[in-house]
């Protein structure tokens, strides 16, 4: 599935975001595109991921931290795409439907879209899928809470912006 092509900034700061939780840096996340909605990212199988033993598939857990990230993701570069504004937006509510379990020893992949920012809420939806986005593992909706710009520490701020200076 393929974004616009601005996205080169977006991609690069929606990865320096999923580099900078732990969570995510352990599950190795990573950001494949990025545009002023929309976000995709992938999640490598791994045996420590595995909730069900004798089957080899992935614990639901993982599949919505993949969804809440990439879902926090899309909020995050549709505000600065927007705005040209830096804002954390916390996780209000999120819903995930599972519909099948995922392949083991396959990649599943996080395709999320803010589609509506309000003054203090932003809304998306996602889709968590292996082969094809039309075959979905689970689809979430979910809310997130728009805290003002003043909010980001600076550290963050830069390191988000790729600005951080790495011999602090």
């Amino acid at each position: 599935m393929s974004l616009t092509s601005e996205q080169g900034s977006l991609t690069g700061m929606a990865s320096r975001f999923v580099e900078q939780l732990t969570q995510c840096r352990k599950l190795k996340l990573k950001v494949l595109e990025a545009s002023g909605k929309k976000v995709l990212m992938e999640l490598p199988y791994d045996a420590q991921l595995v909730g069900y033993p004798d089957t080899g598939v992935i614990h639901g857990g993982v599949i919505t931290t993949l969804m809440d990230t990439a879902s926090g993701c899309a909020v995050v570069c549709s505000i600065f795409d927007k705005f040209q504004l830096l804002e954390i937006s916390p996780t209000l509510d999120l819903r995930v439907d599972y519909m099948k379990p995922a392949e083991p020893h396959k990649p599943v992949y996080g395709f999320a879209e803010c589609y509506k920012l309000s003054s203090s809420v932003a809304f998306t939806r996602a889709i968590a899928y292996q082969d094809s986005i039309d075959n979905p593992i689970a689809h979430a909706v979910g809310s997130f809470m728009r805290i003002s710009p003043e909010m980001v520490g600076e550290e963050f701020r830069l390191a988000l912006m790729g600005e951080a200076d790495d011999n602090a």
